[in-house]
């Protein structure tokens, strides 16, 4: 990795000294000219921008494996089914049917993770599934009742919890009785996504580009822009009891630039950090192998009154031509989206990712049924 990282600062570096030293020349690009600026980000600052990438990239397949498992110490599959493992202080409800009666019995699990019940003493039913205590049941009451008929269920879940951390929704409000716990009761197979919804969802604050798992004593980063926007489903772990989730706050930019698509590491960072387009892609990594970089896409002014101005840039011509003309000079707000197929209709492109940009700025208003994009389309 490290060879790596040298020859990336000195690609890096190499277009800096292109910077000063060749004519800007036009390619016959569609793409809008740019304003070459003489104040880019810092080779350190990209060279580290690059190393974590590379950290990142190698977390991702310790990630992927966890978001594939079977059975922890939540749930297993049984029958196909991901089913509850019952521990201590857990309630179970037992109903016994004879013919068209069901008698019903609440149970809750003791601290030694047993269960009595009829003619039962002392079962053990710690790490058990409903389908597998009631199998257990069925086969120990056979012994005293003829064909004994029971069902077993959860009803209430007080064994199993993760922790949560941070720019929470739940956290943040103050006025909700459980604002200030963080813990929260798994009740089966539990996804990342699955967490942030129950805690409320995060907050506008929120850095959803670093979120932090703690898991026996280990530290993940998950950028859950990877699942909304590239579709990285695999990275969607699944909670294990004692888990901690973690979304830190976004760093306190005065001003900032967003980078999204094919990008090694898609997220926020300071202007004064991007200052123009060649910056920006250096910070969040470079792009990937399936990038369209002649499609890059600059948003700029979304969610303003008026129409936003949407640019096209062409960062091949820029890193293989030279062509600084594509080098474009960012401001506050700006989203730079690098596709990975061609862009035909732009028009088409902005009603296909809106849900993205909605995601982006405006998270707590994704499920506001008033919330008109019509603004948006380009006449």
């Amino acid at each position: 990795m490290r060879s790596s990282a040298i020859r990336y600062y000195l690609f890096v570096n190499l277009i800096l000294l292109l910077i000063g030293s060749i004519s800007i020349i036009s390619c016959g690009s569609n793409a809008p000219k740019g304003i070459p600026v003489t104040k880019v980000a810092s080779a350190s600052r990209i060279l580290s921008g690059y190393q974590v990438s590379q950290q990142r990239q190698k977390q991702k397949k310790i990630l992927k494996k966890m978001s594939k498992v079977n059975e922890n110490r939540v749930f297993k599959i049984i029958n196909g089914v991901p089913e509850y493992k019952v521990g201590p202080l857990d309630v179970l409800e037992i109903n016994f049917r004879t013919g068209d009666k069901v008698t019903t019995s609440t149970i809750t699990v003791t601290n030694a993770g047993k269960i009595s019940y009829s003619f039962i003493d002392d079962l053990k039913v710690d790490g058990l599934t409903p389908t597998e205590i009631d199998n257990l049941l069925t086969e120990r009451l056979s012994k005293y009742i003829k064909r004994p008929r029971i069902d077993v269920i959860v009803k209430d879940f007080k064994s199993k919890t993760a922790t949560i951390l941070g720019e929470f929704s739940m956290l943040r409000a103050a006025a909700m009785r459980s604002a200030q716990s963080g813990r929260i009761f798994l009740k089966g197979r539990t996804t990342l996504m699955d967490l942030i919804a129950m805690g409320g969802g995060y907050t506008e604050d929120a850095d959803v580009s670093n979120i932090k798992l703690i898991r026996n004593g280990k530290t993940y980063f998950i950028n859950l822009y990877d699942i909304i926007e590239k579709g990285e489903n695999d990275l969607n772990i699944i909670i294990d009891e004692g888990d901690v989730v973690s979304i830190p706050e976004l760093p306190k930019y005065g001003k900032r630039v967003y980078v999204m698509g094919e990008v090694n590491s898609q997220g926020i960072y300071s202007l004064d950090d991007a200052r123009d387009l060649l910056g920006a892609v250096a910070l969040a990594g470079s792009f990937t192998y399936r990038a369209e970089e002649e499609n890059t896409i600059i948003i700029r002014n979304y969610g303003t009154q008026g129409k936003p101005l949407i640019m096209v840039a062409n960062l091949k011509a820029l890193f293989k031509k030279g062509d600084m003309s594509q080098n474009i000079k960012l401001e506050d707000g700006d989203l730079i989206y690098i596709p990975s197929t061609k862009i035909g209709d732009i028009n088409e492109w902005i009603d296909k990712h809106t849900p993205l940009l909605d995601f982006i700025f405006y998270p707590k208003r994704i499920e506001s049924s008033f919330f008109s994009r019509e603004y948006l389309r380009i006449k």
